[in-house]
């Protein structure tokens, strides 16, 4: 039932993800993109990564999600009232293509089964009892993977200023 489920959250993760680029609108391509975070939230859950799970909803589903509707909302990027969700059926396409496109790949790459194969859930209980849940993230994030936390943060940073930039061109 697990491995149902995973498969199906990772199919809408993927699927969100491809609708979230393709569609028209700045609006649902972010309630994609929400349903594309929800969906990872659910495989932390069946992971049993909980916190994760949280901080995944609480923070990019929730505070950064609001965050990016108030900037499309703000910088009015015009009203094409084109709607991108009514046609369900390039949807239920593009989700079943990325869930076979996601079980191909992990057949390929052999993947099932790699997290229990590398011990990651003992892995992890070992680190919450050690440093409990923040520090089992905060840790590992802030000593070994800086870098590339702060290059996401640039990245981020420049995404925005970048879209500032293009709207304010309209205006």
């Amino acid at each position: 039932m697990i491995e149902l489920l995973w498969w199906v959250f990772a199919a809408l993760a993927i699927g969100g993800g491809i609708a979230m680029l393709m569609s028209r609108t700045p609006v649902a391509s972010l309630l994609f993109l929400v349903l594309t975070f929800f969906s990872l939230s659910a495989i932390y859950v069946l992971l049993g990564a909980y916190f994760i799970a949280a901080l995944q909803v609480i923070v990019y589903a929730g505070a950064i999600m609001v965050l990016f509707l108030f900037t499309i909302m703000l910088l009015n990027l015009g009203h094409d009232y084109r709607n991108d969700l009514r046609g369900a059926g390039w949807i239920i396409v593009a989700f079943t293509a990325a869930g076979v496109g996601a079980w191909a790949v992990s057949r390929a790459f052999g993947l099932e089964g790699a997290l229990v194969d590398r011990g990651g859930a003992e892995r992890i209980d070992a680190a919450v009892t050690e440093l409990n849940a923040v520090g089992a993230i905060a840790m590992p994030l802030f000593r070994d993977y800086i870098v590339p936390f702060e290059l996401t943060s640039i990245l981020l940073l420049v995404a925005i200023i970048g879209a500032v930039l293009l709207a304010k061109r309209r205006v």
